[in-house]
């Protein structure tokens, strides 16, 4: 996929979105070519340095920016070159469908493998254990707690893994 085409990918920019938030966006929208120090970007941008740093590291962080450091000869100072590398964007977001995947599963079987009880007054959602505690009494208003079925839960869940299994083309085996 080209430069291009990822930055205008609403998916892409979504992600960026996600990761530097609404101040660091036009830093992540933006990358200019070649590399560019954190004081010419808050420049060319019109945003404080700050923000432009704290974008910048975020994108550090999740291998899509790296710097080079520069020393100053007479003042000792110094300087960060950064360049972006937008490359790994594909990459990073299927480790965060694999990670969404897991988290998924793993709330799957917690919501299958546990009895839940509602107090309908609160919206408080307790587990056997918890009601069982209470005497199946809100702690909170002292409503009767009913069984909950979470089936249309699991089912939502059940249907959001499947999508993630056939996009990510995981084999489910078991």
């Amino acid at each position: 996929m080209a430069f291009e085409d990822l930055l205008n990918d609403p998916v892409i920019q979504k992600y960026l979105h996600e990761l530097v938030g609404p101040t660091g966006m036009p830093v992540a929208a933006a990358p200019p070519d070649g590399e560019v120090t954190d004081e010419e970007l808050a420049e060319e941008l019109g945003l404080e340095l700050n923000d432009v740093r704290r974008a910048l590291f975020i994108l550090y962080e999740n291998d899509l920016a790296t710097y080079r450091r520069v020393r100053d000869e007479d003042s000792g100072w110094l300087t960060y070159l950064w360049t972006f590398h937008y490359d790994n964007i594909p990459e990073n977001l299927q480790e965060e469908m694999y990670r969404l995947l897991e988290a998924l599963e793993e709330r799957e079987e917690y919501e299958r493998t546990h009895e839940f009880y509602l107090c309908e007054v609160c919206s408080i959602r307790f587990e056997f254990g918890e009601a069982m505690d209470f005497g199946f009494e809100c702690p909170e208003c002292g409503s009767p707690l009913d069984a909950m079925d979470n089936d249309r839960l699991r089912d939502a869940m059940d249907q959001r893994i499947s999508a993630l299994r056939d996009e990510l083309n995981v084999d489910v085996t078991g």
